[in-house]
């Protein structure tokens, strides 16, 4: 008798749905996993708990690693070696994780919800998350010997990223198709 998989029961329309629509965290392969993540670097900057209330307030402060010109991690794959208190995001954890941004992938699909129009997954591009302003890209610092009473000084609050492409973008984009992100293979 033939064993009878998730993948069995799915009707021909939910094949043609891409795979954050249609997988958990927990089913999704590496490189559907690593694919989510659209290289905002939000998730890399640090952030300070009111311990009265919990409320987090945001600095422009960024983990040593962090290369804000490139928007991503410089030892991705090292990260954890170098900075221990680094969160390696997993299914288990990303619900329980307030800190991630409410545009973050992984916290959408963990909710059920669909991607942004800016995401690479939808427009063909990583150019896109900056375009949306979604991104911290060139507007923090590395941390240093930063304590609570520099970051303090550093607290921020960034801007939504736009709800659609500027008129600019989407008349550039017109016509041409997209070509579809890397994976990230570190």
């Amino acid at each position: 008798m033939k064993k009878t998989t998730l993948l069995d029961r799915r009707t021909p329309k939910d094949s043609d749905l891409p795979f954050w629509k249609t997988k958990t965290l927990a089913e999704m392969n590496p490189a559907e996993w690593e694919s989510l993540c659209d290289r905002c670097g939000r998730c890399c900057v640090i952030s300070i708990e009111d311990a009265d209330t919990g409320a987090l307030a945001w600095t422009d402060v960024t983990c040593k690693l962090f290369d804000t010109n490139a928007c991503g991690c410089s030892d991705y794959p090292n990260r954890k070696k170098k900075v221990p208190d680094c969160v390696k995001l997993t299914p288990k954890n990303v619900p329980k994780l307030d800190w991630l941004p409410p545009t973050c992938a992984y916290r959408l699909v963990s909710e059920g919800r669909d991607l942004f129009w800016w995401h690479p997954l939808i427009s063909g591009s990583f150019e896109t998350v900056h375009v949306a302003k979604a991104s911290v890209r060139g507007q923090t610092r590395t941390e240093g010997r930063l304590k609570i009473p520099g970051l303090l000084k550093r607290l921020t609050r960034w801007p939504e990223p736009l709800a659609e492409p500027p008129r600019a973008w989407a008349k550039q984009k017109r016509g041409k198709s997209p070509s579809r992100p890397k994976q990230r293979t570190d």
